[in-house]
């Protein structure tokens, strides 16, 4: 591949190498030749031949040329000079021809109209311009005239004529009615060409308005109305009956004759047209008759052009567009209707205005080189070919030996200096001229190279490649290439030089690289370039997209890994079908893949990846075909009714890619559930007919869904509805029972038939009762719903029942007996002696007699107890005295109630249950519980505030369940994997907290501790000690637990450092499959991070929670955030995480490929996911730009498949330890000297005002004691602050109103502010303030006013 291509004056300047005879080309518009060579005036603008001006603007007519030096400009008006200078209203543009003529000062534009040339001259030549002929735009008034009404027979036919004022150009002609309404127009009513308005055949309604011909004129942009013709039409038929208009026979139900069809327009059968080349040919037919005939065209001897004929008003006119000399001959328009036809042949003639075949173009020389000019132009007639010389004719001209003239060439031979000159070429016939300006300039130049010198040109290699090297001289130079500075010419074998000079290399390599050089030579001089050649591998898609087929709504992957060279730039981009692919919400696009989520059916077409570079690119496509769900059936049929059966009929949908399987046919009644659809029957997928069986009475409608392998269809529209005949019914009711509501009653209830099963209207049922084994006569009743109720029963008799299904055309099947009993009532009787054995601290078992069947009065359920708990044995535990329950169903004697309190004096009765509900309660029965084991210890914490000492804190079981001995502490070191020797400690029962001194500052420590009574030790709480920063977080712990005990492990972030040791507050996490299903220890990594006070507390720690019974104590817990086997399945496992406070490690085990590649998916507690794409054996990954103490969930999956994934899990990063002390910081200390110079300032201050005394302003009142109670008066009292007149917390108001003070003696006395003061005549305050150092100390926290440097200084002002 070619380098930056240069520009296109570049290769004007190459074409002069090639210049022989007529060689013609452009000087290069580099701005250095043009300033140095001389050239000839060249026209570059012009105005057209025919130019129409709008007499109200300034005429402007153009005139531009260029050449070197810039050419002057002078006009001819009418073959004379026009002189431009004594006309005030015209001037000319600055270094231009164009003329402005200008009439805001007066004069008309019609004075100036006439036939202008301009003509551009240089001492080299002159140019011409066309012959421009100036006309001034007129829109005349239309005559004034009055026309009497027109008057026509219904029938015949009629032309409104328009006659236009002449008008330039040409008016647009359009009818309308005088309250300017546009005339309807069709194939009767229609306007012709020349603007009349042309009537087939006239009727009635034609008279209900009058027509006026109008005329628009372009340049002026006004439109000039003709007065309105008015019409009156004479009729056989008086009443304009609307009705008849679209009658069949419309012209003889109006008693108009019928005739056959004459032509309006044109006149006769035959006529004639002539058409410039190039121009539109338009053929026009208007006939008359009645009916109103048809117009067709033909042309003789052959078809229409189809790609140029079109047909315009109502097939009344034929135009053929850009008509050529092959569009001449006879065309005919045949006029028809029902009484005959009439013909009119066009014979068309093409005629043309010159045209060039050869136009002469600029001839550029070099001295003693040969040229011509040639002028070949075309038309009909034949044009005559007239040469000038700088505008003056050649025959005139002086003689030049080296020029000849031949008809439409001229030849030149050995050119000079001396010889340059424009020539025109004028070529003209009866229809038109053709003018063209040909310069030949003689240049003596010497070699030039015209594009940028050393240029870099990128290739790929094995590619075809041209190096170019433009140049520019007269003579023509010769080129020559070399490459890295040889001296061989390079040409032949890989290279082949044209002969504009350019190096042409077949197939690039490797060994091709490097500095190429060309060298232009004439017998002026030479001159060179270089061009440096650089090879590049080329860009390959190595692994390609493959054709895929997935269902609708998965996830699918596009690959497209590609290879370039690494010192371009790589684009990969998709186009889906060709167009450039919008990359949605659904779909994310990788360097090396494209995903599309949730794959919809307009995902489906060709995906083809492009990958590109500057130099190149390279393309891979593949079709994704999507699974859908199929289109819904149409169009559903009912054939071969039958009365208990109909064939449905119906046109499958689109498959969408996966064939249907089946066809499911519904159906739905108006009877009985209007609107609800019940399935019918079901057909296989390669069928689209079938019979349907039906039962009796149902008026049917009926649906199809198609069903394939991705899901089903929409419905289908409904069928029509197909109503069946009524029979008896075939079966009765089902689900017969016989049940009591009171103990007086029974209900007899059933499941009611539906509607295929009624078989006929007023469906009903008869309803049979009767006392079992009495032989008594049966009770009926009609039942018109789904129930019966039968009163004044005996309580809890058994009853037979029967329910019989009947319609209006007979009655069901004998239906079977059904045994129903009437209501029950409570039961009499009460279970009696009731004995209590305590079988632990936590259950004891009941043993009771059962009571006499008669007693029950219905059918017994249970033997239920009430129990509650009176209290506790332990006097200051508060209990709820909330009744519970225990139920024995059946007729038993013994059971055992559980699930009690230990250490508890417990209430108990016992009742007898049965439908109707409880029955008479026992005697209560007391009894105690023992004691039992405690619950574990709650808010357990483990806190480190230095390296050397761990404290443990704890509060009392919230269940003793006994009195309390003490608790047991267990405690083991570990490093990693390593576990120290295992420690036991005993405290008291008051005791809550211990301090274990560390032994080893690197290891770790795991705390058990679990409470005790005189029974033993109950649940334990476990937690560890703070990591070190240094230390990830969470620690995986040796993995020694025995094979049939699982850890569901899970990790919840928690602000609170507290674990709660209750097995039922545990939070459990999504568990993992494939567990064992053994003993399972519910277990929660809590993460907790505690933010450092001013006592620097620990780091982050992990804290675990665990329920003891589930983990031996000697066993070490499961490594957090893992999984602790692998499963049998395709999955990932044992996702582990080592976080710090800006990044983390993440680690997983998994079962795939070994070329399987995955995806690390995290979002932070502000929800915002990100993921990191992991190539196959990547492990470890780390997570960078995490934020110090943000919570983060996370999973791994694999790319190839989003459904195979890891659990997901929680970790928290910990918080930046690299604090400085806050007591080296710079602005720390700033503060604190500031502080202590105002300070100081204030001691100064005070001791001023204690030597000398102060003025305070005191109540006018003198004789008024000043106490807590006197109200603060806007005259002034002391300034204290609103916590300095409340009582302090736990303070106590005597009688006479002072404050007395639990943990303070402190009083305004010590203050120097009691009632001693003292005060002089004007009423100021004489003493001084005596403050107690000891004060300052213990009553800092009680004010925070009392000791501030503000308050400080309210006091002194």
């Amino acid at each position: 591949m070619a380098g930056p291509q240069p520009p296109p004056w570049v290769h004007a300047a190459v074409l002069l190498c090639l210049l022989g005879l007529g060689g013609a080309i452009e000087i290069p518009m580099d701005p250095s030749i043009q300033n140095e060579l001389s050239q000839p005036p060249t026209i570059t603008k012009q105005s057209v031949k025919d130019h129409i001006v709008d007499p109200r603007d300034n005429i402007l007519i153009e005139c531009e040329a260029k050449g070197n030096p810039a050419p002057s400009f002078h006009w001819t008006r009418n073959s004379r000079f026009f002189n431009v200078a004594k006309d005030p209203r015209v001037s000319m543009r600055r270094r231009s021809g164009t003329l402005v003529i200008d009439f805001r000062s007066g004069g008309r534009p019609e004075e100036y109209e006439g036939e202008y040339q301009c003509f551009a001259r240089n001492k080299f030549g002159t140019a011409l311009s066309n012959r421009i002929r100036l006309q001034v735009s007129k829109s005349p008034l239309w005559p004034k005239e009055n026309l009497d009404p027109v008057v026509v027979q219904e029938g015949a036919p009629l032309t409104l004529q328009c006659n236009p004022p002449p008008g330039l150009p040409s008016p647009v002609i359009f009818w309308m009615s005088s309250s300017m309404e546009p005339i309807t127009q069709d194939k009767r009513v229609s306007q012709g060409h020349n603007g009349d308005l042309y009537f087939s055949n006239v009727m009635v309604q034609d008279m209900q308005t009058d027509y006026s011909c109008n005329a628009r004129f372009h340049f002026t942009h006004t439109i000039q109305q003709k007065n309105p013709f008015t019409l009156k039409v004479l009729t056989n038929h008086p009443y304009n009956d609307s009705s008849l208009r679209n009658h069949p026979d419309m012209y003889s139900a109006r008693g108009v004759a019928e005739r056959t069809p004459s032509f309006m327009y044109p006149q006769g059968t035959a006529s004639s047209q002539m058409v410039l080349r190039g121009m539109d040919l338009l053929l026009e037919c208007i006939a008359s008759g009645v009916p109103t005939p048809d117009i067709a065209w033909y042309k003789k001897g052959g078809d229409l052009p189809s790609d140029k004929a079109k047909f315009e008003n109502f097939n009344k006119a034929l135009r053929i567009t850009s008509v050529s000399e092959e569009d001449s001959g006879e065309y005919f328009c045949l006029a028809s209707n029902k009484m005959g036809s009439i013909r009119h042949t066009i014979s068309v003639r093409v005629k043309a205005a010159p045209y060039w075949l050869d136009e002469p173009k600029n001839l550029i020389l070099a001295p003693g080189e040969d040229g011509r000019l040639v002028c070949r132009a075309n038309g009909n007639p034949k044009p005559t070919v007239q040469w000038m010389v700088n505008g003056e004719p050649l025959q005139s001209a002086p003689p030049n030996p080296n020029r000849e003239v031949a008809g439409d060439t001229i030849i030149f031979r050995d050119t000079q200096i001396s010889s340059r000159a424009v020539y025109q070429c004028n070529t003209s016939n009866e229809h038109g001229y053709l003018l063209a300006n040909a310069f030949v300039s003689v240049l003596d130049v010497p070699p030039r190279m015209m594009s940028p010198r050393n240029q870099l040109i990128r290739v790929i290699l094995y590619n075809r490649t041209r190096l170019d090297c433009p140049f520019f001289g007269s003579p023509i130079p010769t080129l020559r290439w070399f490459k890295n500075g040889q001296g061989s010419n390079l040409d032949g074998g890989n290279y082949h030089v044209f002969e504009n000079g350019s190096l042409e290399i077949q197939m690039i390599r490797k060994e091709d690289q490097g500095i190429y050089t060309c060298v232009a030579t004439n017998i002026l001089g030479k001159a060179e370039n270089q061009v440096r050649l650089e090879v590049k591998d080329p860009t390959r898609i190595f692994r390609m997209p493959e054709d895929q087929v997935v269902k609708r709504g998965t996830t699918v992957q596009l690959e497209c890994r590609v290879k370039h060279d690494p010192s371009l730039k790589l684009t990969v981009s998709w186009l889906k079908d060709d167009q450039p692919l919008y990359i949605g919400n659904r779909m994310k696009k990788e360097d090396d893949s494209l995903t599309i989520f949730g794959v919809a059916e307009r995902d489906q077409g060709s995906y083809t990846c492009v990958a590109s570079t500057e130099l190149d690119q390279d393309r891979a496509k593949a079709y994704l075909t999507v699974l859908g769900r199929p289109d819904k059936p149409r169009d559903l049929e009912l054939t071969d009714l039958a009365e208990r059966s109909v064939r449905l009929t119906w046109i499958p949908g689109d498959d969408n890619n996966s064939p249907i399987t089946d066809y499911v046919v519904q159906f739905e009644e108006d009877q009985f559930q209007p609107g609800v659809w019940h399935d019918h029957s079901k057909f296989p997928g390669s069928v689209n007919s079938a019979v349907l069986q039906l039962s009796p009475y149902v008026n049917y409608q009926f649906r199809v869904i198609a069903v394939n392998e991705v899901g089903s269809s929409h419905p289908s529209l409904p069928s029509e509805r197909y109503r069946t005949s009524g029979a008896p019914p075939e079966s009765n009711p089902s689900d017969v029972k016989g049940e009591g509501t009171r103990k007086n009653n029974m209900e007899i209830t059933w499941t009611p038939m539906n509607a295929t099963s009624a078989f006929g209207p007023n469906l009903r049922y008869i309803v049979k009762w009767r006392r079992r084994e009495t032989r008594e006569t049966w009770n009926n009743a009609t039942v018109w719903g789904s129930r019966y109720v039968v009163g004044q029963t005996p309580v809890y008799v058994p009853y037979e029942i029967r329910v019989q299904a009947e319609n209006d055309f007979g009655k069901g099947p004998e239906p079977d007996t059904v045994i129903g009993y009437s209501g029950e009532d409570y039961p009499r009787a009460a279970p009696t002696d009731v004995k209590i054995r305590v079988l632990n601290s936590t259950a004891i078992s009941l043993q009771w007699n059962r009571v006499y069947s008669d007693t029950v009065q219905g059918q017994l359920r249970e033997y239920r107890a009430y129990y509650w708990r009176e209290s506790s044995l332990l006097k200051s535990l508060w209990v709820s005295q909330k009744r519970q329950q225990a139920g024995f169903p059946g007729d038993r004697l013994r059971g055992v109630v559980s699930r009690l309190f230990p250490y508890s004096n417990y209430k108990l009765e016992m009742v007898v249950v049965n439908g109707r509900g409880d029955g008479p309660r026992s005697e209560t029965k007391e009894f105690t519980t023992p004691e039992g084991v405690p619950s574990a210890p709650r808010r357990f914490r483990v806190r480190q505030p230095n390296p050397q000492t761990i404290n443990l804190e704890w509060d009392h079981p919230e269940h003793p369940n006994g009195i309390l001995t003490g608790y047991s502490l267990r405690y083991v070191p570990f490093n990693g994997t390593k576990l120290g020797k295992q420690m036991v400690e005993n405290f008291s029962p008051n005791q809550t907290k211990f301090t274990v001194q560390r032994a080893d500052p690197v290891s770790r420590y795991r705390f058990t501790l679990s409470a005790r009574t005189q029974v033993g030790s109950g649940e334990a709480v476990t937690e560890e000690s703070p990591a070190s920063p240094n230390e990830a977080t969470p620690t995986a712990a040796p993995p020694t637990l025995p094979p049939t005990t699982v850890g569901a492990t899970g990790a919840v972030s928690s602000t609170d450092a507290t674990a709660t040791a209750a097995a039922t507050e545990a939070t459990t996490v999504p568990t993992i499959p494939t567990v064992a299903p053994t003993t399972i220890a519910t277990t929660v990594a809590t993460t907790t991070t505690t933010t450092a006070a001013a006592t620097m507390e620990s780091p982050p720690t992990t804290r675990i929670k665990t329920h003891e019974s589930a983990l031996p104590p000697s066993s070490p817990l499961t490594p957090l955030l893992t999984r602790p086997s692998a499963p049998d399945e395709q999955s990932i496992w044992n996702v582990t995480v080592l976080p710090n406070s800006k990044w983390a490690n993440i680690t997983w085990k998994h079962n795939l490929g070994p070329g399987t590649d995955f995806v690390v998916e995290y979002i932070d507690s502000n929800h915002t996911k990100k993921t990191v794409p992991v190539k196959a054996q990547a492990q470890p990954v780390q997570l960078t730009d995490l934020y110090p103490g943000m919570t983060y969930t996370l999973r791994v999956y694999s790319r190839d498949n989003e459904g195979i994934s890891s659990t997901v899990i929680t970790f928290v990063t910990a918080y930046t330890n690299n604090r400085a002390d806050i007591s080296t910081q710079g602005w720390f200390i700033g503060l604190m000297c500031a502080i202590a110079l105002l300070v100081l300032i204030l001691l100064i201050v005070c001791f001023i005002k204690r030597s000398r005394g102060g003025k305070y302003p005191v109540r006018e009142k003198k004789d008024v004691p000043l106490g807590p109670e006197d109200p603060k008066e806007e005259d002034g009292s002391f300034d204290y602050s609103d916590e300095d007149n409340k009582p302090l917390q736990g303070s106590q108001t005597s009688l006479d109103g002072t404050i007395k003070q639990q943990e303070s003696d402190d009083s305004l006395v010590d203050y120097g502010e009691g009632g001693e003061g003292q005060f002089n005549e004007d009423g100021s305050f004489i003493g001084q303030y005596t403050v107690k150092k000891d004060k300052e100390e213990t009553e800092g926290n009680e004010s925070s006013e009392a000791t501030s440097p503000v308050n400080a200084i309210y006091s002194l002002a």
